[in-house]
Order: structure tokens, then C-alpha cells, then sequence
């Protein structure tokens, strides 16, 4: 499915952000004057080949999962918490919930890989991988069969959502010691140094963060994850929710619908599909800046100029629903501001 998936990915066409551009220009505005909320209806229309996008059915994807490496003593958390959080999603009460329905968007929660039997419960997709990451600093964090299921959970929801109508896509995640992996993609992929790309995560003390990056730094020695090779990097030294955020990508550009990345683990993802296929990249939009100090590290390797910057590092995908509300409005002014012509307005300069 992968790489079938990847095929299938094609440059979006000149000819709709052309036509999305003129109809913007006879807007009752100077050309240009509502700078990137014109940039996010011209991207919408050429994503999805539709001269009148709508978003009537938004959804944030929150992948969950834990990570060996937490073992390590990287995190502020205890692993315990991977799976109290779900829960807290379940039930409405993150940040996230309380984003996305500001946003009018839903949230779907993805067990992908937490260490933790959750049985039956309502509301919570269940596409286990594994029971958390093996320890990336004693050997590869997941077999390249297991990082290629993990892709391939989220192409298929992003297939599965796509037909039931929800025309934009959002990523989130959620997994003790994620941005430890997070970090160690940033700088395979960017081939920055390790403590050019580590942050301080859940805010880790001065010296877990010396730690961090040795673990970091240990695990790429040991494991060797080849550059060139995604899928190698993020079986080596990458978690499931990545991949799932990956998958997802992937399969929302396979079907020409827009997606939002969301903070540094999401990006982690993002780089992982873009290095995949470089052209996902253009059916990416960069919510925002984290305070993550690799997240412009990777966003500059992606080409994105990320929407916002509140120096917001939690993760969830509450990012990407902010973002997706100036989106929108990007779209609604494309949709619903008049013409000069409709409204009467001259278009000739005073000399």
C-alpha cells in the first residue's frame, strides 16, 4: 500500500492556483493586501482541483504511543502518562479537545503503540503496532516491517475519512519521550548537529537535557540510520505515532486533501513522508513555530513557513487547530467577499 500510495502523488496544478489568484485579484482590495489569508485559498482551491473548496468536515488525528527510550531518564513524565492522557482525550478535557471544537473540527484518538491494554473502549481507534518502541540507545526502536505498518495506519485513515467527506486533516500526537526520537529524525534527515535539533521537551532541567542529547547522539552511532533511506531512519531511531502522522500525510496527498502539521513531533512525521516523496510537501500547511529548537530546523529542510508562532510546545495537534481557523477564514474571503464588479467599486487608480 506504501509505495503504491507514493505513486500516486502528483504535483498540484498551475492552472487552479492561477484561476484562484485572478478571482483574488478582483477582490474589492488592493492585490496582495490580505498577504497569507490569500495564500491559504489559493493553495485550498489547487489542492483540491475545486474552484469552490468547502470544509465542512474538519478532523484533528492524535496517534498515540510510547517509547523504550523513555527508560533513559529523557522525559519530565513518567510513561504512565501516554496512556492517562487517551483517556483525557476520550473524555473531552485536553487542550486539544477544547481547540478543536473552537475550531469546529473533531478529534479522532489513534492507539497506535501505547504500552497499555485499553480493552473496549468508546471512541478510541485501535490500530496497535506494538506495545511502545524498543530502546533506541540498545538497538533499533522497531523493525523496518513494523515502521512500514505504521505508514500504512495512517494511509488507511486517511482513505477511510476521505470517504466519509471530511475534507481537511490535522495531525497531533501524544507519547512520552517523543520528542527524543522526534529529535534524533531531525538530525539525521537535516544532518544538523544533535544539539542543534533538542529541545527540552515536557521542561527537562539543564542536566536531563546533556542526557537527552547523549542518548540521542548514542542511539545514532549504534544504529546507523541511513540518510537516504527513510523508512530505515524511522525504524532505527523513529516511534508509531511518527509514522502514523507519515502515513497520514501520505495518504491525504495521494487524494489531493490539505493537511495541517502540527508542532515538532508532527513535523518529525511531515519530513519522514517529504523525504518519502517530496512532492507531499505540497499538500502540507505548518501550523506553527514550536519552542522546540529543532522545529525550524526541519521546517527550513521542508520549504514551510509555519502559520503562527505563540511559543506553544504541547503538542496534541492543538496547533494545527488553531491554525486551521485562519485557514478557513483565508477561504471565506476567497468564497464570500465581493468583486469590484459585484459590489461597484472603481478599479482605477488616482494619478
Amino acid at each position: 500500500m506504501l509505495f503504491e500510495r507514493l505513486k500516486e502523488i502528483r504535483p498540484v496544478r498551475a492552472d487552479f492556483t492561477e484561476m484562484a489568484q485572478e478571482h483574488l485579484d478582483h477582490l474589492t482590495k488592493p492585490k496582495g493586501s490580505l498577504g497569507r489569508l490569500e495564500e491559504f485559498a489559493r493553495r485550498l482551491v489547487a489542492i483540491t482541483e475545486d474552484k469552490r473548496p468547502v470544509l465542512d468536515k474538519k478532523v484533528v488525528f492524535t496517534f498515540a504511543g510510547d517509547h523504550g527510550v523513555a527508560e533513559e531518564g529523557v522525559s519530565a513524565y513518567p510513561k504512565e502518562v501516554t496512556p492517562q492522557m487517551v483517556l483525557n482525550f476520550l473524555n473531552g478535557g485536553a487542550g486539544i479537545n477544547v481547540l478543536a471544537r473552537h475550531a469546529g473540527s473533531e478529534v479522532v484518538v489513534v492507539d497506535i503503540g501505547v504500552d497499555y491494554d485499553f480493552g473496549a473502549i468508546d471512541g478510541l481507534v485501535s490500530r496497535k503496532i506494538m506495545r511502545g518502541t524498543n530502546n533506541m540507545r540498545k538497538g533499533p526502536a522497531m523493525t523496518r516491517g513494523e515502521a512500514e505498518q505504521c505508514l500504512e495506519v495512517g494511509i488507511e485513515l486517511s482513505e477511510v475519512f476521505a470517504r466519509k467527506g471530511y475534507k481537511i486533516f490535522a495531525t497531533g500526537e501524544m507519547g512520552i519521550a517523543n520528542t527524543t526520537p522526534s529529535a534524533a529524525i531531525a538530525a539525521v534527515l537535516t544532518g544538523r548537529a544533535v544539539s542543534e535539533v533538542t529541545g527540552r521537551g515536557t521542561g527537562i532541567a539543564d542536566d536531563v537535557l546533556k542526557n537527552k542529547i547523549r542518548v540521542i547522539e548514542d542511539s545514532i552511532a549504534l544504529n546507523k540510520p541511513d540518510p537516504g533511506d527513510p523508512l530505515d531512519v524511522l525504524a532505527k531511531v523513529g516511534g508509531a505515532e511518527i509514522g502514523g502522522i507519515a502515513g497520514l500525510i501520505i495518504g491525504a496527498a495521494s487524494q489531493r486533501v490539505p493537511v495541517i502539521i502540527d508542532g515538532f513531533i508532527s513535523t518529525a512525521g511531515a519530513l519522514i513522508a517529504y523525504c518519502l516523496e517530496p512532492l507531499t510537501k505540497e499538500y502540507m500547511f505548518a501550523a506553527h513555530n514550536s519552542v522546540e529548537i529543532g522545529h525550524r530546523v526541519m521546517l527550513e529542510k521542508l520549504g514551510l513557513r509555519p502559520i503562527l508562532d505563540l511559543d506553544m510546545r504541547l503538542g496534541e495537534g492543538t496547533g494545527a487547530a488553531l491554525a486551521m481557523l485562519l485557514i478557513e477564514a483565508g477561504l471565506k474571503i476567497y468564497k464570500e467577499m465581493a468583486t469590484f464588479g459585484d459590489a461597484g467599486v472603481s478599479t482605477e487608480k488616482v494619478r
